[in-house]
């Protein structure tokens, strides 16, 4: 991939939420007014042991109980207590990119080079993000629209959805992108999520950088998918690995939301709606797990 053509954030070079600039009051306001049934809309995931990772860069996710009832009550015996107070208590282990989540500006560089000018180099330590870390990734309550391209399965590994597919989605949608929304793509692959996990990574359809860039050039905030990566896996090009990362998050400030679990919304036929995420202010974090809704 070619070096970053924009190396500097038009909001300025102490910026560290890209996109997330185009979330205004108004936008968030008029995504608001959308909800007119009260409906909502889970597209996320379980987070689980067995759920799919992509090895090696990502381990599976791990809990165990680690304070029992059994072994809480019995302390607290021994402290004077005579109530039986039993506490549950886990520990997990696992990346922040495991189930539905969404990648910190600081998760993807070109070469050296992160978002905003930062060099990867200066920003990148063994405990995390000095900068671009999911802390700073604004809540996100704007209008999302929903670019189903799956038709009535899915789409093949390695098939590319380009942006005249997307523009036929739209289309068939009865929408048309606004700056500060969020895409929602379903190409239908979220059906093997959990349930054939080696299906569900042996590759994917997914957008390449023109059908991101034809997105992002119209004010888009984030993009997501009902895949592991968003992207198509593997890409056309043989040289190239995760280019849309690089693009979006890299030189665009543009957020990803992947493993989304979009098949009740087409079910249902809803194309738009007021869409709700926060990532969890984890310092330094590349990514948070979330629970995304929908709202009509």
């Amino acid at each position: 991939m070619p070096s970053l053509l924009h190396t500097h954030s038009p909001w300025g070079p102490t910026d560290q939420i890209g996109a997330g600039n185009l979330l205004t009051v108004e936008k968030r306001l008029a995504a608001l007014a959308l909800v007119r049934h009260g409906r909502i809309y889970d597209v996320s995931h379980e987070i689980y042991m067995g759920a799919p990772y992509m090895a090696p860069n990502q381990t599976p996710f791990l809990m165990s109980i680690f304070g029992s009832w059994r072994d809480t009550i019995n302390r607290r015996r021994k402290m004077g207590a005579t109530n039986d107070a039993g506490t549950n208590l886990e520990r997990i282990e696992m990346t922040a990119h495991v189930g539905t989540h969404i990648d910190a500006l600081g998760h993807f560089s070109n070469g050296d080079m992160l978002y905003n000018g930062n060099s990867a180099a200066d920003v990148v330590t063994d405990w995390g993000l000095d900068r671009l870390g999911i802390e700073h990734a604004p809540p996100m309550i704007t209008r999302a629209v929903l670019f189903d391209v799956g038709g009535a399965a899915h789409l093949a590994p390695g098939q590319t959805i380009t942006p005249d597919d997307l523009k036929r989605a739209a289309d068939a949608g009865g929408f048309a992108v606004e700056a500060g929304d969020i895409a929602l793509i379903r190409t239908g692959w979220g059906r093997f999520f959990g349930a054939d996990n080696a299906r569900y990574l042996e590759g994917e359809p997914g957008i390449d950088v023109p059908a991101a860039k034809w997105l992002i050039d119209q004010g888009i905030v984030a993009i997501g998918a009902d895949n592991m990566a968003i992207e198509v896996l593997p890409n056309p090009n043989k040289g190239l690995m995760l280019p849309v990362h690089q693009f979006a998050l890299a030189e665009c400030g543009v957020y990803l939301i992947e493993n989304l679990a979009l098949e009740e919304l087409v079910a249902a036929h809803i194309y738009a709606g007021c869409f709700v995420l926060l990532a969890t202010k984890i310092r330094g974090a590349t990514g948070a797990p979330v629970r995304p809704i929908l709202m009509v």
